[in-house]
C-alpha cells in the first residue's frame, strides 16, 4: 500500500501493484482473439498507404521550398525591375524638362532672326570702313618689314619722302 512517503516509484506502478495485491474474483478467464488475417491485410494496406502519404506530403514539401526560393528570387527580381523602372522614370522627366527648354528656344529663333541680320550687316559696314584706310603696296616682295614701318619704307627707297620731310 502506498505511503506518505514517495519511494521513489511512479504512480503508475503503484497503482499497478494495488492492483496486483488485492485479490481478484474468479472469473472465466477471456480469451482475446489475435488479429484476422483480413485485419493483418488492412493493417498493411493502412501501412502502405500511410507511406504512400508521408512521401506525398514530403514531395509537396519539396515543392513548397522550390517555390519559395522561386518566389524569392522573383522578389529580388521585381525589386530590381522597380528600381530600373524609377531610372527610367528620372530620365524621362529630365528628357521632358530638356524638350521644354529647346521647345522654348526654337520658339524665340524667329524672334532673334531680324535682329542677326541686322547685326551682320552692321558687321559688314564696319568690316568696309576699317578697310577704307588700310594702304596697299604692290609690287613690294614679301618680307618681314618690324616694327618701325619709317624704317622699312627708308630700307626699301632711301630718297623716299614721307608727309614733306626726307627720310
Amino acid at each position: 500500500m502506498p505511503s506518505g512517503k514517495s519511494s521513489g516509484k511512479s504512480a503508475r506502478h503503484l497503482l499497478f501493484s494495488e492492483a496486483v495485491s488485492q485479490p481478484q474474483p474468479m472469473s472465466s478467464p477471456t480469451v482475446t482473439p489475435g488479429p484476422s488475417p483480413a485485419d493483418v491485410q488492412v493493417d498493411s494496406r493502412s501501412d502502405t498507404a500511410m507511406d504512400r502519404i508521408l512521401q506525398e506530403i514530403s514531395a509537396v514539401g519539396g515543392r513548397l521550398e522550390a517555390m519559395d526560393s522561386k518566389i524569392t528570387d522573383l522578389s529580388a527580381d521585381s525589386k530590381s525591375i522597380r528600381a530600373d523602372i524609377v531610372g527610367f522614370q528620372n530620365k524621362v522627366t529630365e528628357l521632358d524638362h530638356r524638350l521644354t527648354t529647346v521647345k522654348s528656344r526654337i520658339a524665340t529663333l524667329p524672334d532673334i532672326e531680324p535682329e542677326l541680320q541686322f547685326r551682320q550687316h552692321k558687321l559688314m559696314d564696319l568690316e568696309d570702313r576699317s578697310r577704307r584706310d588700310n594702304v596697299r603696296f604692290f609690287g613690294l616682295s614679301e618680307k618681314e618689314e618690324g616694327a618701325d614701318l619709317r624704317t622699312f619704307l627708308k630700307d626699301l627707297d632711301p630718297h623716299y619722302d614721307i608727309g614733306g620731310k626726307y627720310l
